[in-house]
């Protein structure tokens, strides 16, 4: 049973999230609060897998909360689920390392339940709709450099798939591997980028020309 705690402030959609998961069994809400303090407090007595987090909160705000999460419980993943989606606030969070982002606006109760098992299981989570942003900014921005890493094909394959959102279980079935081996290719592009998430990968790949930018 996956263990998951909601952190969110308005009622009606903690049990809607809470209501939609009960069609998935293996994925367990075993505390909802609307506030940081509420948080905080709970996990001294609960130690949940995945902690649910919404960025807009009465009392704190989910990066102050999630970079808090990362020094004192380092164990617990963080999937942000939230309807704020500007790239400073995504980038801010992914900096601090949470590991999952999806928006209220494009998710579905199965998205979410992917995501969370994901997650658990030791992969990154980004939504498609976060993947886009992240592709606009950076290509309005971007600045011809030269490349100086050196990428097999399937690995710049791993990039392109990447960007347009899809996660390593997805890649996994189109390139007939198993997910695992698509998170160890992302592990060596990581290594020789000096990087440590996707997000990262993607902003470096745009900005070098390494992954086409025609669509």
């Amino acid at each position: 049973m996956l263990k998951v705690v909601l952190v969110e402030d308005h009622e009606l959609f903690r049990l809607g999230v809470k209501t939609a998961l009960a069609s998935h069994p293996d994925i367990n809400i075993v505390g909802e609060v609307e506030s940081g303090v509420e948080l905080f407090h709970l996990l001294k007595i609960c130690t949940p897998d995945l902690i649910l987090l919404d960025i807009l909160l009465p009392d704190m705000s989910g990066i102050e909360i999630a970079r808090r999460l990362k020094n004192e419980k380092p164990d617990i993943k963080i999937l942000i689920l939230s309807a704020e989606n500007s790239i400073l606030v995504i980038k801010d969070l992914l900096s601090i390392g949470v590991n999952g982002f999806i928006t209220k606006k494009l998710s579905n109760i199965d998205i979410l339940a992917d995501a969370i098992r994901s997650i658990i299981n030791g992969f990154e989570y980004l939504g498609k709709d976060i993947s886009d942003i992240i592709y606009r900014v950076y290509v309005s921005k971007r600045k011809t450099t030269e490349v100086s890493k050196e990428f097999t094909g399937q690995e710049r394959r791993i990039i392109e798939f990447c960007r347009d959102g899809l996660q390593s279980k997805e890649i996994a079935n189109i390139l007939k591997l198993s997910p695992r081996t698509i998170e160890n290719h992302k592990c060596n592009i990581f290594r020789k980028l000096g990087i440590n998430n996707t997000v990262e990968m993607i902003q470096y790949a745009i900005k070098n020309g390494i992954i086409r930018i025609d669509n």
